[in-house]
């Protein structure tokens, strides 16, 4: 059975985006930072990342970073999940309502009634291989709250962003248990056993 991942690149003080994140400027201000360990990252971040892709079969994630990923500068043939890879993982969207227009249609499914469901049409999609849920923070936060979440992915960038979306407010108290650590020059990569 499909093992589903929660993965996300958060700040040292706990933000998914800078201030004022949108369309346009889908991280916020300073947002970029986050992501460097993706896009300038050294070997072990290039190692990170092509395990993580190379094992997902299907992505799932929410309206407000869909809405980022099929604007004007969002993910391309040459920027985005698997972007570059022969076959690239459906994306299913969890959304109240399906936009009316897609730039990128053949890759996108929306999903109306929740995040369980989502993950639940992901785990059919990917076979044995990994579901994996990437964003943006309300939707992971709201991934672990409903219970259908494995092992948590954070990728921490040794930046300090002071404001922006924050992973865990509102989260429920619970202890994760560590399951794996690998740092770079870019990010720390830390998994974590959701129990």
């Amino acid at each position: 059975m499909a093992k589903v991942v929660a993965d996300i690149s958060v700040s040292l003080d706990g933000f998914v985006t800078g201030p004022e994140p949108g369309p346009g400027r889908g991280l916020g201000r300073g947002g970029e930072a986050l992501h460097l360990w993706a896009f300038e990252g050294d070997a072990i971040d290039k190692t990170v990342l092509a395990e993580s892709t190379d094992a997902t079969g299907a992505v799932v994630m929410g309206r407000a970073l869909f809405d980022v990923v099929d604007g004007p500068d969002g993910w391309n043939d040459e920027v985005g999940y698997g972007a570059g890879l022969a076959a690239q993982p459906p994306v299913l969207v969890v959304t109240r309502v399906p936009p009316a227009e897609v730039r990128q249609a053949d890759r996108f499914t929306f999903v109306v009634d929740g995040i369980a469901s989502a993950v639940e049409k992901g785990r059919s999609l990917a076979d044995d291989r990994d579901v994996v849920i990437m964003g943006g923070g309300a939707t992971v936060r709201g991934a672990i709250e409903a219970g259908v979440v494995d092992e948590l992915r954070l990728h921490l960038a040794p930046v300090l962003l002071g404001g922006g979306t924050k992973l865990f407010e509102g989260a429920t108290p619970r202890r994760l248990r560590q399951i794996h650590v690998r740092a770079s020059g870019h990010a720390t990569h830390l998994t974590y056993r959701v129990d």
